[in-house]
């Protein structure tokens, strides 16, 4: 006879017995109330009279092109970041004087035609971080999307409106770029799934530059089939990826840096990987020892951060090195246009511009040696099965109108996360894993450069076993035992 049942005739005529009983029936039948009532609440229908949460520039409708009617994403909808061109529109950029001085597209960029072709309905273009610079999705000029959330505080950018749209059910998908980070970090914030491809995987033909060594096309959706779906388009990858085996690797010392809850977030990995096959036993690794063990030419930026004894010096000397070569690439891309236009700046966007126009190519050669330094030191370690696990960001999303103390070390931890995709050129998935404190928790996949279909194939696999995981992580009543029942016990020993 179990425990449980010694302890119901040993105090079967004891009230409080009952009473623990009946609260115990009612925390449950209200546990699943409120479980569904919850799903209703975040399940927004797509309408056109609904608020738009302020992620849309425009709203216009591209048809997808005839005979795309049996194609992959007929049905679906999606928006574009305002870097996108679309013909006879004006690509804004961001910026209210970059669309005053520019005329409208003669092309559309290719991977709208693409998307339109294969069945999707292009509904409008979003709003976005001046020039691509930013990662917390406030425009001085345009307003801050609302964060469907946590509406208190901000998106994520720079593809800031993108996020927004899908988090909010506007779209089923949204294009975005991703430079330093502006697809991971909304997609972490908002509670979506956001992809960054390998550098150089998806064609940029008719889209605005920012950095061309950094910049990459990305998207969102809520649902891993969707994401999936799209990769296959702008991939264009018909093949049927070869079932291999998936080393799973934790970067313990990153998950130590974040701040995010992250004990439970390691923990619903483990246990989907328990769960699914082929899988083997997950490995833990320190990534900041092997990146200073296999990248050189890292040295000369670390030693000007000498008074950083720890391993947050690797990341921060990477981040460096990213945000200057964003800088020094931005200039050869606009420093013409900037020193003519002299366009209005929000606070931000002018500290890099500023930056950006005062870069001098003095140390540019070293930089593009830790970028090939990466990307080799990567593929070692990865190879064409591994998957890095890190946390997506460092950081719940700042409230509105942080102050900019605040704001700029909050920055400097999302850079320090960001950077090894952006530097490396590997691809990244971000992934939603519940709430705490009110705020999205998200974790990110790595794999390495080129295995793009290997990586959203893996989401597909693991997605819907880590939600399961993350309702038993985040619920209030104890696990059942193994014959599926309530182990009560638990609650009777103080009767």
């Amino acid at each position: 006879m179990s425990k449980a049942l010694n302890l119901l005739k040993r105090n079967a005529s004891n009230p409080k017995l009952w009473l623990l009983l009946g609260l115990g029936l009612t925390t449950a039948v209200l546990l699943v109330t409120e479980t569904r009532r919850r799903r209703r609440r975040r399940r927004i229908p797509i309408s056109p009279d609904k608020e738009l949460y302020g992620a849309f520039m425009q709203r216009f409708e591209l048809l997808p092109f005839p005979g795309a009617r049996n194609q992959m994403l007929c049905g679906l909808t999606f928006a574009v970041k305002d870097i996108f061109h679309v013909k006879g529109n004006v690509t804004g950029f961001g910026n209210p004087d970059w669309k005053k001085t520019h005329p409208q597209a003669e092309i559309t960029a290719l991977v709208v035609t693409a998307l339109l072709s294969n069945g999707a309905t292009c509904v409008g273009n979003t709003l976005m971080d001046e020039f691509s610079f930013g990662i917390s999705g406030q425009n001085h000029h345009y307003g801050t999307p609302i964060n469907p959330r946590t509406p208190s505080c901000i998106p994520g950018g720079s593809s800031s409106g993108s996020a927004v749209a899908v988090a909010a059910g506007l779209v089923d998908f949204a294009i975005g770029t991703d430079t330093t980070g502006c697809v991971r970090i909304p997609a972490a914030f908002c509670g979506i799934l956001g992809f960054r491809p390998s550098h150089g995987a998806v064609t940029t033909i008719g889209v605005l530059p920012n950095a061309q060594s950094l910049d990459t096309i990305g998207w969102f959706a809520r649902d891993p089939s969707v994401l999936s779906l799209v990769g296959r388009v702008l991939l264009q990858s018909n093949s049927v990826e070869t079932k291999r085996i998936r080393q799973i690797s934790f970067a313990d010392d990153l998950f130590q840096l974040s701040k995010v809850h992250n004990l439970k977030t390691v923990s619903v990995i483990g246990k989907a990987i328990e769960t699914l096959t082929g899988y083997p036993s997950p490995r833990h690794m320190n990534i900041c020892q092997y990146i200073a063990s296999k990248v050189p030419n890292l040295k000369g930026f670390c030693e000007q951060l000498a008074h950083q004894q720890d391993g947050t010096s690797i990341l921060k000397a990477l981040s460096t090195v990213m945000l200057s070569l964003q800088g020094y690439e931005f200039k050869t891309n606009h420093e013409e246009w900037i020193k003519h236009a002299k366009p209005r700046l929000g606070c931000y966007a002018s500290d890099r511009v500023t930056a950006a126009i005062k870069t001098t190519n003095d140390n540019i050669k070293a930089l593009y040696r830790v970028r090939t330094e990466m990307r080799a030191a990567f593929q070692c370690l990865l190879k064409d099965d591994g998957i890095l696990v890190i946390p997506t960001v460092a950081d719940n999303p700042l409230k509105l109108n942080t102050e900019k103390e605040i704001s700029s070390e909050f920055h400097e931890r999302a850079f320090a996360l960001s950077s090894i995709a952006s530097i490396s050129g590997c691809c990244q998935v971000a992934i939603p894993l519940g709430h705490h404190n009110d705020c999205c928790v998200s974790v990110s996949f790595m794999s390495s450069h080129g295995t793009d279909k290997f990586l959203l194939d893996t989401v597909c696999d693991m997605y819907k076993t880590l939600q399961e995981q993350v309702s038993v992580a985040y619920s209030p009543l104890p696990p059942p035992d193994t014959n599926g029942n309530f182990e009560i016990y638990d609650l009777l020993e103080n009767v």
